[in-house]
Order: C-alpha cells, then structure tokens, then sequence
C-alpha cells in the first residue's frame, strides 16, 4: 500500500515585493498600492524506500525562482475584460473606465491573471510550479500568497 506524506514549505525568504490595483467592476478600482507577499506550498507525494518523499531543497529553490521572477515589478492583469494593456513606446498604456496610466515596460509585468489578487497570483504560480515539477511524482500541490498577516489566497492542483 503506497503511503502518502504532506511537506509544508513556508520560508521567510519566499517573497516577492510588487505594486498592483484590483479591480472590482467595470468602473470602480483600488488606487495603485504595494504589498510584500509571501509564498508557501503544501506538497503530497508518496513515501520512498529511502525514508523521503521529496527533496525540500528542490521545492524551496523553484518558489525562489518563482518570487524572483515577481519581485520588485508593477503586476497588470493581461486577461482582466475592464481593461486594455497596450504597448506606447517604452510604456504600457493601461486604460480603465477612461483612465489611462501609463507603466515602464521594463518595470511591469503582464501576467496571465483576471485580477491582480492573491488568489489570482496563487492560481498563475501554482501552474508555473506543476509546470517547474512535470517530471516529478507529485500527488497535490497547494500554493499560497498572502498579502499580509492572516489574508491569503491558495489554489489546489491534484494529479489526475
């Protein structure tokens, strides 16, 4: 009978530091703002004939990578349908509710999200994570962002 174990991987260095606003309708938003995120996971995988059932170290190096990749940017969501995102030269051009802002393209980042939220950020680094780990024998994966102390967002992958 395969035994299954959980890892908790919740470092003070996986974080990310970023500005963003959610939006909440078509005509109302938050003001531009920044938040120090922290990133944990939760891994399932089955026990080993060696006594483990994966390498920390592996799994603390790919949320690094993964924070790095986020920190220090402004964060737009790509797929939000109450904004356009175009490229103006060295700038994005954001429209919302006939504001226009304008961010440094080397500063920002357009991401595959609805939302700039925790839930929405868990959700797009939970897949670069099962996709960081395609090779891997992994059973769940639960990956968290929180904005703060008590308030976060975590999505939930299962292998199918």
């Amino acid at each position: 009978m395969e035994q299954l174990t959980t890892l908790y991987i919740d470092k003070e260095s996986h974080k990310f530091s970023a500005a963003h606003f959610t939006i909440f309708s078509a005509t109302e938003r938050e003001r531009l703002h920044g938040h120090n995120y922290s990133v944990s996971a939760r891994i399932v995988a089955p026990m080993g004939d060696n006594g483990f059932s994966a390498d920390y170290n592996v799994y603390k190096t790919r949320l690094a990578r993964l924070c790095d990749e986020l920190d220090e940017y402004m964060l737009l969501a790509g797929d939000s349908p109450y904004q356009t995102i175009e490229e103006a030269g060295a700038c994005y051009r954001v429209t919302f509710a006939g504001e226009e802002m304008l961010f440094l393209q080397g500063d920002t980042l357009v991401l595959p999200v609805r939302n700039a939220t925790v839930e929405e950020f868990s959700r797009y680094l939970l897949q670069r994570l099962v996709d960081l780990s395609a090779g891997d024998d992994l059973r769940e994966i639960e990956l968290c962002v929180a904005s703060g102390p008590g308030q976060k967002g975590c999505t939930t992958w299962r292998r199918e």
